[in-house]
């Protein structure tokens, strides 16, 4: 079982939310998974980031370079999802 399975369910919300914003960046700059790999990543590695997989702000942060956006930005409003449920 991977630790992405242990992850609080705001966590996982959180992660869902910014992948799906990752891959509509990615379709607004009509890019492909596959072309991803230019800027260093695998087709996998961006499959998992864009399924809402957990991942790293050295992640984030290439991310934020490769599509020239400021990470704030990339993260704006996502916040919402990290508030617990009650």
């Amino acid at each position: 079982m991977g630790a992405h399975r242990d992850l609080p369910a705001n966590y996982a919300r959180f992660f869902r939310a910014l992948g799906n914003r990752i891959r509509s960046y990615r379709e607004e700059n009509g890019l492909t998974q596959e072309d991803m790999i230019f800027y260093g990543f695998s087709v996998r590695h961006w499959q998992k980031i864009e399924a809402g997989r957990p991942f790293t702000v050295f992640t984030l942060l290439r991310i934020s370079e490769a599509f020239k956006i400021p990470l704030d930005q990339l993260l704006a409003g996502l916040n919402q999802h990290l508030r617990k449920r009650k």
